[in-house]
């Protein structure tokens, strides 16, 4: 199992993850990104057997706010 991470303080809405990954990320009424299916909290977590587009969607962050743990 693999983890996607997301530092929502740092996020600042630019839209890339959803772009690139809406499998995983949506923007959400406060402008900022949001993990699907996580709990919405500063640093929100989900954990899940296939990352498919959630590493791409990391590597386009242009603040670095989305990590992936394997």
């Amino acid at each position: 199992m693999a983890k996607i991470k997301l530092e929502r303080e740092k996020c600042i809405g630019c839209g890339s993850c959803q772009a690139l990954c809406p499998s995983h990320f949506e923007l959400i009424d406060d402008g900022k990104s949001h993990i699907k299916g996580a709990e919405k909290k500063e640093i929100e977590e989900l954990e899940v057997s296939k990352l498919g587009c959630a590493e791409s969607a990391a590597e386009a962050c242009p603040v670095q706010c989305i990590y992936i743990e394997k």
